[in-house]
């Protein structure tokens, strides 16, 4: 086990896997799979202090992100000590809040901008802070089990987590489809985005490791990723995955999204709901189940962020992100989902004819005095 200088939960797990030069790959493991090893702030902090120790020490090679359990890799954020600093602030300044999502993003960050190769095993639920550990490795892993989503709009947030630079860059109109929607990817969806680069049955998870072990990393940090590819791809699942439902519905997607404002796309994607397949009729029920403000505020950021470095998309997100937990929907949309259970979320306003565009706006803001805390990025 390896210390770091923030202390480590027991809900992470850290080791190294020696390897046959002498060198060593850190290997990261959430471990909370009663909770589908949702990120708590003590788990991002230790996590994000330990990455930068293995960036900075010579002997490490690579590193390994993976999740306990067979039902997840990170189902997200554990957002329900948020909500409880949400309740306790109100509209004011929320120190809670302003630290989880800087340490997450600066996390997340690191990740994008590893020198060294990192290995993130997509198994399972990945969805929300889950997506800001796996979409910036190197080497992204999904199985025949694996589901992706930013469900976001569900919850009166937005796809953080580098989700607005991220979504951008997906095939067309997708990646605005998925924010208004929050639709569930399969391994052959994420393929096909391009938001993963190997499938491997899950049980080869441990003899991947131990081939990690057996091999001798070199110098070079291109090189050790061409090896870890070429390592990975000999452990492909060579069983065809079932046809890609996002590649299926590219053009129907692209053609209901279009380049218009949300307004236009509204009903266009709301009339999706009487569809006869059944993948887009719930893609639209997300839509039309969702946040106005939050789907408004989706389509603004990835609009916003589209010529914008993935560092300064963080930083407008952390704004972004902060004005959510001050306002009314993101404690509303937690409060339904995941506290109450109820289901009925009360949005506010309750119709997207009734957004205010300068409220969205003003969502880009900056919440702090001073420096943004995000500054040091890029």
């Amino acid at each position: 086990m390896t210390s770091t200088a923030a202390p480590v939960p027991d809900t992470l797990q850290l080791a190294r896997i020696a390897t046959a030069c002498g060198r060593a790959f850190g290997h990261a493991t959430l471990n909370a799979p009663g909770s589908l090893n949702a990120l708590s702030l003590a788990m991002i902090e230790a996590l994000e202090a330990q990455f930068a120790a293995w960036q900075a020490d010579p002997d490490i090679a690579g590193i390994v992100i993976d999740g306990a359990g067979d039902r997840a890799f990170c189902a997200g954020g554990d957002i329900r000590d948020l909500y409880r600093s949400i309740l306790e602030h109100g509209p004011a300044r929320n120190p809670y809040a302003e630290r989880f999502f800087a340490r997450e993003y600066r996390l997340d960050y690191r990740i994008h901008t590893s020198g060294k190769p990192v290995l993130v095993w997509g198994h399972g639920i990945v969805m929300g802070g889950g997506i800001g550990l796996f979409a910036g490795a190197s080497h992204r892993v999904v199985t025949r089990a694996t589901r992706l989503a930013m469900p976001e709009v569900s919850i009166g947030l937005f796809p953080d987590v580098g989700g607005s630079w991220i979504l951008d860059r997906l095939p067309g109109r997708t990646g605005a489809f998925l924010a208004l929607t929050g639709t569930t990817l399969s391994a052959a969806d994420a393929c096909h985005a391009g938001l993963a680069d190997f499938v491997l049955p899950h049980a080869s998870r441990a003899a991947i490791l131990e081939r990690i072990a057996a091999t001798r990393w070199d110098d070079d940090a291109a090189t050790r990723a061409a090896r870890l590819a070429h390592l990975l791809a000999a452990a492909a699942d060579v069983e065809p995955l079932p046809p890609s439902d996002l590649a299926r519905h590219r053009r129907r997607i692209d053609d209901t999204i279009g380049f218009d404002t949300l307004p236009d796309i509204a009903p266009r994607l709301a009339s999706l709901a009487d569809s006869d397949d059944p993948w887009l009729a719930r893609a639209a029920r997300g839509f039309l189940a969702g946040s106005p403000t939050s789907a408004a505020l989706g389509l603004v950021l990835q609009r916003h962020c589209r010529h914008r470095s993935l560092a300064d998309t963080f930083r407008i997100e952390y704004n972004a992100a902060l004005a959510c937990c001050a306002g009314h929907d993101f404690r509303e949309g937690v409060r339904a989902l995941l506290i109450d259970k109820d289901r009925q979320p009360h949005w506010q306003p309750a119709r997207i004819a009734d957004l205010d565009p300068d409220t969205v706006a003003a969502h880009l803001l900056p919440r702090v005095p001073g420096p943004h805390p995000l500054d040091d990025l890029g």
